[in-house]
């Protein structure tokens, strides 16, 4: 892997070079506390401190509600020109949301490929920026903090200077169009990201054990952890509408006056949701609150590992900034497995 330096009075200059590869994407701040991944004109806009915005990278990819394609009878179906034809920039992806786009990559492109999804993934770049977590990060606990794979360039912060990692050929086109602006790895830029490795490594707050975890949960099935935290949840959604790597959606039809044309849409769905286990006979697989609760702590920590080798949680914090009801993970897990949290 390519690896070169980019000093910080040239990284407004590098931001304009970005352009020509699409329209620029990053952290912005949305409120007193809040961000949000939005377009920006130039690198002062940049929010480069943000640890995480409210939504994650997969609103661009895997819309929170779009338009499959428009029908029409005796005409067929037409796919909307703008699920293949935008080109995007997105900077500063921190290693854990790469972890969800990687994760929804082998979602989206496995058995059932996704081609609305991809087409859209095809068209972007990804530029991945460190950061320092805070109280609710534990991407440490699940081998997220650092990434090697599905990014064009990342940039991670040694002072005066960010290290740059090429990943891809498109990343070395960017670094190709603005070269002047890059220098050659020094022996002080090697030592300065180690000792920063060093000091990222070490600022982490919260961590949550993993190991052996699907078996415990087999065996915990019957807790009544579930029960405690099915009354405290809301089954309002919001942990799975932030979280990078939910991928659930459900599909309808919206007709015209004419009763012979429209679109087929599809929108984000949720497992937390009273209604999604209903089915036609009228019964619901799932209709108390602690067996949603339930399913989605066995998907994502059970039966995505099942499939992929792994869990799918990217330890963002995401799920506890967000919800209403304060319910933590970390405190889940914990209690699955009768430990005290420190």
């Amino acid at each position: 892997m390519k690896i070169i330096t980019l000093p910080k009075e040239n990284f407004a200059e590098f931001v304009g070079h970005l352009c020509s590869f699409g329209e620029i994407h990053a952290p912005i701040k949305r409120g007193d506390r809040s961000f949000v991944f939005a377009p920006v004109k130039d690198a002062s806009e940049i929010e480069l401190d943000c640890v995480r915005t409210i939504l994650p990278l997969k609103k661009y990819f895997f819309r929170p509600m779009e338009v499959m394609f428009n029908f029409c009878a005796g005409e067929g179906y037409e796919i909307p020109s703008e699920v293949t034809d935008k080109r995007i920039v997105v900077f500063g992806a921190h290693p854990c949301d790469i972890h969800g786009l990687n994760i929804l990559d082998m979602v989206f492109n496995g058995r059932y490929v996704d081609t609305y999804y991809l087409a859209r993934k095809s068209k972007a770049a990804i530029i991945g920026l460190d950061c320092i977590p805070d109280d609710l990060c534990f991407c440490r606990s699940t081998r997220t903090d650092f990434v090697d794979t599905g990014f064009d360039l990342f940039l991670s912060d040694i002072g005066d200077k960010y290290l740059v990692r090429v990943g891809t050929s498109l990343g070395d086109d960017m670094v190709r169009a603005a070269e002047s602006l890059f220098y050659e790895v020094q022996k002080e830029d090697r030592d300065a990201y180690k000792r920063k490795s060093i000091e990222r490594r070490e600022s982490f707050k919260t961590e949550i054990q993993l190991q052996d975890l699907p078996g415990i949960m087999d065996l915990e099935y019957e807790s009544q952890v579930w029960q405690d935290v099915g009354e405290t949840c809301l089954s309002c959604g919001t942990c799975s509408m932030v979280c990078p790597t939910c991928y659930c959606y459900s599909v309808f039809d919206e007709l015209d006056l004419d009763g012979s044309s429209g679109r087929r849409k599809r929108r984000w769905d949720c497992c937390l949701f009273k209604d999604y286990a209903l089915v036609a006979g009228g019964h619901n697989f799932r209709a108390k609150r602690s067996s949603r609760v339930k399913n989605r702590y066995f998907h994502k920590q059970r039966g995505f590992v099942s499939l992929y080798g792994r869990p799918s949680c990217v330890g963002c914090g995401r799920c506890k900034a967000q919800c209403p009801s304060g319910i933590d993970i970390v405190d889940v897990i914990t209690k699955l497995r009768s430990e005290t949290r420190v």
